[in-house]
């Protein structure tokens, strides 16, 4: 077994090396692998990366600014593990999770697991971000007929064949609600998990904006109306 950690970047150079540490030391019995995305970042993030050194570490970079869908579609291409999860590089998640993310998987009780930040300890962070998580929570419940709690989570957990042959389209952060479409039209058992949460603010170099989110709400419309 070996777990692949997608790692997408973009201007993270306060945080990348302690990300990529924590991930080395998280507690998981079996071998990992990290792909590292950098997507055209311009405050010295890419050249610190390309000085990292370590077995299992693979790297890569955007020439231009493309988004996080977009860096994540190119480090699905370089899988080879079993099971994927993808991680921020933001320290906003917690690797020393990755037990309790991906033991439904191993339990062969989930193909999908989402890590919850509603249902688990978290910081008390952005009420406007707090409101627009529960909109798009609510518009794809209704949809799927599903009861998910945390939609937009960055921390997911799931089989790489999953995603066999599946070619995503979004770039920026549509691509939660475009792989969350994804998972469901493929009939896969999406569990749930509480996780930790150190949310960050504007100031601490958070990235979504309400623009995102609004693009999350067609996204989730767009592909469950049209996509085959």
């Amino acid at each position: 077994m070996k777990i692949s950690i997608i790692m997408p970047v973009f201007n993270e150079i306060a945080t990348i090396e302690e990300a990529v540490k924590r991930v080395k030391n998280s507690s998981v019995n079996f071998d990992k692998e990290i792909i590292i995305v950098d997507d055209a970042s311009t405050d010295g993030t890419r050249q610190l990366i390309e000085m990292m050194e370590g077995v299992g570490l693979k790297k890569a970079y955007h020439l231009k600014n493309q988004g996080k869908g977009a860096a994540i579609r190119t480090a699905l291409q370089q899988v080879t593990g079993d099971i994927v999860i993808i991680q921020d590089a933001d320290l906003e998640y917690h690797p020393d999770e990755y037990p309790r993310l991906i033991e439904p998987i191993l339990d062969n009780k989930a193909d999908v697991v989402y890590g919850s930040r509603f249902i688990g300890a978290h910081r008390c962070y952005l009420f406007n971000h707090y409101l627009g998580n529960k909109l798009i929570n609510l518009i794809a419940n209704t949809i799927y007929n599903t009861m998910l709690t945390d939609f937009m989570t960055g921390y997911k957990a799931f089989w790489a064949e999953s995603l066999k042959d599946v070619i995503i389209k979004s770039n920026r952060f549509g691509f939660e609600s475009e792989i969350t479409g994804i998972f469901f039209k493929k009939g896969l058992r999406i569990y749930e998990v509480p996780i930790s949460y150190s949310g960050r603010g504007y100031q601490e170099g958070k990235k979504i904006t309400w623009k995102d989110g609004i693009k999350a709400i067609f996204t989730v419309l767009k592909y469950n109306l049209f996509r085959q």
